[in-house]
C-alpha cells in the first residue's frame, strides 16, 4: 500500500476518500471539505495496481469485483479522483507513465478498412436491445444539446439534430453525406423535415438494418438509403457532408485520408459539419480501459491534431463550438435510464457486462464534467462566402422543437 499511499496523499486535496484494505484496515485521506466516498480492496495486489495503472485497475478491478464502493457509487468514486486531479493535475509520477505510453500512439490506432469493420463491430454490432434500454426513442448514441438542464433527453437530442442542421444551411433537394450514420436518426431527420437526399454510410450491420427498415417504415426510403461502406471507399459529389460520433474511430495516422475525403466529395459551394469528442489541451493517449473493452481502435484527439488535417484537405473551417458539459448531461441520462433497466441488461448479457458499462457511463461522464474530454463541432466549407457573417442564422434556420414532457432526475 506504500506507493497508493504516497499518491493519494498527494492527489487528495477535496473532500475525504477512506481505503480499506484486503486486511480490513482503514486509511483516510482528507482535503478540504467536499464529498466522502469509502472503497474496499478485495485482494492484496490491488492497491500496486491501482497506482501504477489507474486507468485499468478502476475499470477492470470494478468489473471483476477486485474493489467494492461501500459509501457512494461508482460515480461518485470516480468524481471525487477527477476532481482533484482537476485541481492538481498529474502527478509527476503518471505524467512520466503516460510520456512513455504515447510514443505507441500511432500504432495503436492504425485503423486500415478491415480492422475499422472489426472495431465497430466489437460495440455497434451488440444486442438492439440494449441501446433502447438507455437512449432516447431515436437512437442518437452523441452528445445531445441542452437549452435546458430541465430538459429531457427526448427534447436535448431533437434540440441537437436541430442544431446541426442549422450549421449545415440546407435547402430542399441537396445531397447529403452521412459519415457514420448509426442507427439513421440524424439522415432522416434531414430528408424529413429538409427534403435532402441523404446517403448514410456504417460499418455496423447491425445499424444499417435499423436505418433501411426506418426509411422504408417512414416512407423516407426514396430519398434516404443506407451502406455498409467504409468512408474510403466512397464516391460521388455531395452538397452536403455530416459526421456526427464516428471520427473517433478514424485513428490519428488516418485522419489526413478522412479529410480528403470530405475535401473530394463535397462541392466547391458545400458544406460539411464534424460532431466529434475531442481533447482540451495538449494530445493524449487514449484511456486504455475504454481502448481495450468499449472502443477498440478509438482515439480521441486535440484540436491540434485535427486543424492541419483539415488544412490539407481543402477545406476552411468557418466554424468551431464546444460542447463538453453537453455530453456530461448526456451521459448523466444514459446512466439513469441503465440503472432503471439494469435487470434487463443483466437477462440480455450477465453481472460483469452491467458493471463494465456503469463504470464506462461514470468514467465518461466524469471526464467531460471534470476533466479534458469535451465535443467539437467543426463547421467546414471550401469558399468562406457560403457562410453569413453573423451566427444570427442558428436562430433562424429550424431550431424550434417541440417539448416531449419528460424529466429526468438522476435520483430516478
Amino acid at each position: 500500500m506504500y506507493l497508493l499511499h504516497s499518491l493519494l496523499r498527494q492527489v487528495i486535496k477535496l473532500g475525504a476518500l477512506e481505503v480499506i484494505d484486503a486486511n480490513g484496515a482503514s486509511y483516510w485521506f482528507k482535503g478540504v471539505d467536499g464529498p466522502t466516498v469509502t472503497v474496499k480492496f478485495n485482494d492484496q495486489k490491488f492497491s500496486t495496481w491501482l497506482a501504477l495503472s489507474p486507468s485499468m485497475a478502476l475499470g477492470k478491478g470494478y468489473m471483476s469485483g477486485r474493489y467494492e464502493i461501500k459509501n457512494g457509487t461508482i460515480y461518485d468514486f470516480l468524481e471525487i479522483l477527477a476532481r482533484n486531479i482537476e485541481i492538481i493535475g498529474e502527478t509527476k509520477f503518471h505524467k512520466i507513465l503516460n510520456k512513455s505510453k504515447s510514443l505507441f500512439r500511432r500504432f495503436e490506432h492504425y485503423n486500415p478498412i478491415q480492422k475499422s469493420r472489426q472495431n465497430v463491430g466489437h460495440h455497434y454490432d451488440l444486442s438492439g436491445e440494449l441501446y433502447k434500454l438507455f437512449l432516447d426513442k431515436d437512437r442518437q448514441y452523441s452528445c445531445a444539446y441542452f437549452k435546458s438542464l430541465e430538459e429531457s433527453l427526448e427534447q436535448a437530442q431533437e434540440n441537437k439534430k436541430a442544431h446541426i442542421a442549422s450549421k449545415l444551411l440546407l435547402k430542399p433537394g441537396q445531397r447529403v453525406l452521412d459519415i457514420g450514420s448509426g442507427w439513421g436518426g440524424m439522415g432522416l431527420y434531414l430528408a424529413e423535415n429538409f427534403g435532402a437526399e441523404v446517403t448514410g454510410i456504417t460499418l455496423s450491420k447491425e445499424q444499417l438494418k435499423v436505418s433501411n427498415d426506418r426509411a422504408k417504415r417512414q416512407k423516407l426510403d426514396q430519398i434516404s438509403q443506407f451502406h455498409l461502406r467504409d468512408y474510403r471507399l466512397q464516391t460521388s459529389i455531395f452538397d452536403r457532408i455530416v459526421s456526427v460520433g464516428m471520427f473517433e474511430h478514424v485513428g490519428l495516422k488516418h485522419f489526413k485520408d478522412y479529410f480528403a475525403k470530405f475535401g473530394d466529395c463535397l462541392a466547391d459551394d458545400g458544406m460539411a459539419l464534424l460532431h466529434t469528442i475531442g481533447r482540451n489541451g495538449e494530445p493524449m493517449e487514449t484511456d486504455a480501459w475504454i481502448r481495450k473493452y468499449i472502443f477498440p481502435g478509438g482515439y480521441i484527439p486535440s484540436l491540434s491534431e485535427i486543424v492541419p488535417a483539415v488544412e490539407n484537405s481543402g477545406l476552411m473551417i468557418t466554424d468551431i463550438e464546444f460542447l463538453g458539459l453537453h455530453y456530461a448531461e448526456t451521459l448523466k441520462h444514459w446512466q439513469i435510464r441503465f440503472q432503471a433497466n439494469r435487470v434487463k441488461v443483466k437477462d440480455l448479457y450477465d453481472e460483469k457486462f452491467c458493471r463494465m458499462w456503469e463504470y464506462y457511463l461514470a468514467a465518461s461522464e466524469v471526464a467531460f464534467r471534470h476533466l479534458d474530454l469535451t465535443v467539437f463541432q467543426i463547421q467546414m466549407a471550401k469558399k468562406r462566402e457560403i457562410v453569413p457573417i453573423t451566427r444570427d442564422y442558428l436562430l433562424l434556420n429550424g431550431e424550434n422543437t417541440k417539448k416531449t414532457g419528460i424529466n429526468d432526475n438522476r435520483a430516478a
